[in-house]
């Protein structure tokens, strides 16, 4: 290997350069691929060598120890100069001057390699799957440890590449490759949110809160309803109170309490009798004018009071 005479020997192609990046020669596309810019001479050499096509490359930073693989893309380079990515200067470590070794290499065809994005931005885009196909268009080989500079919509998205089979570097022209995503470097597990412990004493506190806000809230139809012909709904007529319930019994016993006396009259008479309990037809006809005469004396003080008054107190006959 010569530098100064930009010599060649033995039967493998094998030179140092002076790397600069595209920019410096206004050549942007280059950034958006792996391939470099070399010199006339070097394709001199290459084509009185058997090698294989694509044409691939190694490079070596010797300082820093970084190897790195790429295409090329035309050989109009100033001699001794190499024109290279800035993504992929800043993989080696190198500045604009420093030495680059590029050695001719074949790599094998890539089967699976997984990519990691450095910011989950890269996910955020509509459809990451068709950019990166149309990105990996222009690149001619992968390297494990290496990060590569996908474009798009003015902005600048680097990827690591993680792993490759089947081996750490591979060419992926004309092959088909399946590609895995692992998650972003900045990516974080969503966090499960913690209740705080509430104490005693303050849920006791929220505890009747709520319970004056329940009672301070607007309740609909909490009224009562009334009828058009004045009589007493259902809803009032289930709230009677109990005390209103109890007086009708009161004044059955009372009822049968004044009718034992004239019932007892005619026990001797009937033998179906009872005491205790209101006798209609059956001995009537034998008490008729002690029954009437009490009558008219019941009735006779009460003459405002209606005429029929159903168990007020005395027991009556159906025939009169």
């Amino acid at each position: 290997m010569f530098y100064a005479g930009y010599g060649y020997h033995g039967s493998n192609f094998e030179q140092t350069y002076r790397c600069y990046p595209a920019s410096f020669f206004d050549k942007p596309h280059l950034e958006g691929g792996d391939k470099v810019i070399m010199p006339p001479s070097a394709l001199d050499r290459l084509a009185s060598l058997h090698i294989e096509y694509p044409m691939l490359f190694e490079l070596h930073n010797d300082a820093t120890q970084r190897i790195s693989h790429c295409g090329v893309l035309e050989f109009v380079a100033e001699e001794g100069m190499i024109i290279m990515p800035y993504w992929m200067m800043q993989n080696m470590l190198l500045q604009e001057g420093d030495t680059v070794r590029v050695k001719n290499t074949t790599l094998p065809k890539g089967t699976y390699v997984k990519l990691q994005p450095h910011t989950t931005d890269f996910l955020d885009i509509s459809n990451p799957k068709a950019i990166l196909e149309k990105t990996l268009r222009n690149f001619s080989c992968l390297t494990t440890g290496d990060s590569i500079m996908v474009a798009y919509n003015n902005k600048q998205y680097y990827i690591d590449i993680v792993e490759t089979k089947p081996a750490s570097a591979v060419s992926i022209i004309e092959t088909d490759c399946e590609v895995d995503f692992a998650p972003p470097l900045d990516y974080k597990e969503p966090e499960n949110p913690q209740q705080p412990s509430v104490p005693a004493s303050e849920a006791t506190a929220e505890d009747e809160n709520a319970k004056v806000e329940d009672e301070l809230k607007f309740r609909p139809f909490t009224g009562s309803g009334k009828r058009l012909d004045g009589k007493a709904s259902k809803l009032q007529a289930t709230e009677v109170p109990s005390a209103s319930r109890s007086s009708p019994s009161d004044s059955n016993k009372r009822v049968n309490q004044e009718t034992l006396a004239p019932a007892s009259s005619g026990a001797s008479n009937s033998t179906r009798q009872k005491s205790g309990k209101l006798v209609f037809g059956s001995s009537a006809n034998n008490n008729k004018e002690p029954q009437k005469a009490s009558v008219k004396d019941d009735e006779s003080p009460k003459k405002d009071e209606p005429k029929f008054q159903a168990f007020s107190g005395k027991s009556y006959s159906l025939k009169r």
